[in-house]
């Protein structure tokens, strides 16, 4: 089979279609910054900058895509949120303060434009450089920062959040949840429309780790699905991505309408494949912690090596389970590429299937 470019192979997986090779998007922007000898807090209103870390870190270990992220304070601090900036972290929402006191005051804050307000703009040049540059032979996601339950988490304060799940009338947090989901639309249609290959969200305050599956299922799942459905008419991708154990929401999340799935490292693979249509690509999922950034290069072979073993490499798209730390080890972001090529060709792949 002839060699597929990067975008090519992510997009046949898209499609259900075997490529020549499993593609690799690891979720590398504090890494790509760091191997370009910055840390986020020095480019994280530069999208200039942003986008030749990118470049120059893709070129060099070879992998299939760019993940644009910056922070999880984007979105939010284009509501109003107060935003803490670290030189040599992420920006953070300062919970201590949120800026929404009462849920019931939702409607009182400002309702995002994506190409006007805070650092959303920097998000959408960010994605406009690397699709200009490399877009014609790399997949570009371009993230739309917090999904509806996250976002209403960083506006409110997650413990306060917590408190109103219980004690508040469950009209009032829907109405909220319902207002987050549209600044939360906005963004990611914002983002197809520039032409992103894929735009996501995160959701990770709606992992089981912190909230009930059935809480899950009441307050995030709709809201999800409604982006998903939302986003539909615009050509491109959408994935969700809830940080965390999901396995005992997986089922629930393969039916929200996204075509990806990005899975943390404590979800069991197998049973996620098993789970979710395969008409959901499933993009992870090892650690980004150990062997990532702290193991070694042959422990990252392994562990992707029985990734592909457990999914048989069906609508797969081999990846770090959640945002690699700028101190990952660069022979284990190469070991991460190196493991597609080693066992997951094209004709591994159909082996696996029979």
């Amino acid at each position: 089979m002839q060699e597929m470019t990067s975008r090519e192979r992510v997009e046949a997986v898209l499609r259900g279609e075997t490529p020549d090779r499993l593609p690799v998007i690891p979720q590398s922007f504090l890494f790509s910054v760091r191997h370009s000898g910055f840390h986020i807090g020095q480019v994280n209103r530069d999208p200039a900058k942003m986008a030749q870390c990118h470049i120059a870190c893709q070129d060099h270990f070879g992998y299939d895509g760019c993940v644009v992220d910056v922070d999880d304070a984007s979105l939010a601090e284009a509501c109003g949120a107060k935003v803490t900036y670290r030189e040599g972290d992420v920006a953070a929402v300062d919970e201590n303060s949120p800026i929404l006191e009462d849920l019931r005051d939702i409607d009182s804050l400002h309702m995002p434009d994506p190409e006007k307000d805070a650092r959303l703009p920097v998000w959408l040049e960010t994605t406009e450089r690397l699709l200009s540059a490399v877009g014609d032979h790399v997949f570009i996601m371009g993230r739309a920062d917090q999904g509806p339950f996250d976002l209403l988490c960083l506006l409110r304060g997650a413990q306060n959040l917590m408190m109103d799940l219980i004690e508040e009338d469950e009209d009032v947090v829907h109405h909220a949840l319902a207002w987050c989901t549209e600044a939360h639309t906005r963004f990611a249609r914002a983002m197809l429309k520039l032409g992103a290959h894929a735009t996501s969200m995160g959701d990770a305050y709606a992992s089981p780790n912190l909230i009930s599956p059935a809480m899950y299922r009441e307050f995030a799942a709709p809201y999800e699905k409604k982006v998903a459905e939302a986003v539909r008419d615009l050509p491109g991708a959408y994935s969700i991505h809830i940080c965390g154990n999901t396995n005992a929401i997986i089922e629930d999340m393969g039916r929200l309408g996204s075509d990806i799935l990005e899975v943390d490292w404590q979800v069991d693979m197998g049973r996620a494949r098993a789970a979710v249509p395969e008409s959901v690509v499933l993009m992870g999922n090892l650690n980004p912690s150990d062997p990532m950034c702290t193991g070694a290069p042959e422990t990252v072979l392994s562990q992707a090596r029985a990734l592909v073993g457990a999914t048989k490499g069906r609508g797969l798209i081999l990846s770090s389970g959640c945002a690699l730390g700028e101190n990952t080890k660069p022979e284990n972001v190469a070991a991460l590429v190196e493991s597609a090529k080693r066992f997951g060709t094209r004709e591994q792949l159909l082996e696996l299937r029979r």
